[in-house]
């Protein structure tokens, strides 16, 4: 998919940290970045992007500098920070039906929520589970 085609994308952690540190998706990740989209960050994923980056900090996985880098790349970036609640009955009925971890099962619910007023959206996710499940329910996914 392309990422020029695509008007308002939903960010998960996983993707986010894929721009922020180098790994095997920072690539496409940055692609999606500098899309000319709507670049939509959950409290929950900038919660938990903060706590991976957090982490490494704490535990000197990283040097300090680039964690700082990181922690202003995520501040800065192209994210509109996001504060809503998925519904509870969307919720319910994901967890019946998708083998997702509670992050990820509140990241679907939330995509769904948001995509009855944001038909165009684009989960991106690097998680092989989120993955299965928006495209199993009819989300836009990459």
């Amino acid at each position: 998919m392309n990422p020029n085609n695509i008007s308002v994308i939903y960010w998960d952690s996983s993707a986010v940290l894929s721009t922020l540190l180098h790994d095997s998706h920072s690539e496409q990740a940055l692609r999606y970045a500098g899309a000319n989209a709507i670049h939509l960050l959950s409290s929950l994923a900038l919660a938990e992007v903060h706590a991976v980056l957090n982490r490494i900090k704490r535990e000197h996985e990283m040097a300090e500098i680039l964690v700082e880098a990181s922690l202003e790349t995520l501040s800065s970036g192209p994210w509109r920070k996001l504060r809503i609640d998925p519904e509870t009955d969307e919720i319910r009925r994901l967890a019946s039906k998708w083998p997702l971890r509670g992050a990820d099962l509140w990241h679907l619910a939330t995509a769904k929520t948001l995509q009855r007023e944001l038909p165009e959206l684009l989960v991106l996710t690097f998680d092989k589970l989120l993955y299965q499940a928006s495209v199993g329910e009819s989300i836009a996914c990459q």
